[in-house]
């Protein structure tokens, strides 16, 4: 039975650990609790949404100097959001696979052509 009660009470922190942090919503500490967010990040925050909520991530990211696709990933990975909605962005960018002399994949060759 103790066994049980102490494994909830870890399931329900880890859960708290990962609560999404709504950008629009958030005070300057809560956004500070997301990984990845300082004190003078979360200042930026707050200060540019006192001119208006942000629309969207895209919104954002225009608004705020510094975040771009890969730190917008990794704060939504962190459990930030906007708008309740995770970062969908470009993602990383795809690199073309390597082909060996004869063509075939996984080689030290050229780089293959990327498909449209």
């Amino acid at each position: 039975m103790l066994k049980q009660a102490i494994a909830t009470l870890l399931a329900l922190y880890a859960a708290a650990g990962f609560a999404a942090v709504d950008v629009n919503k958030a005070s300057a500490a809560e956004l500070e609790a997301v990984k990845g967010i300082g004190p003078s990040a979360a200042a930026k925050f707050v200060d540019e949404r006192r001119k208006g909520a942000f629309k969207d991530w895209a919104d954002m990211m225009q608004r705020v100097r510094g975040i771009k696709d890969a730190r917008a990933a990794r704060l939504s990975e962190a459990g930030l959001t906007v708008n309740g909605q995770a970062f969908h962005g470009a993602g990383r960018s795809a690199r073309p696979a390597k082909v060996s002399k004869d063509g075939k994949p996984g080689g030290e060759g050229e780089p293959a052509l990327a498909k449209k």
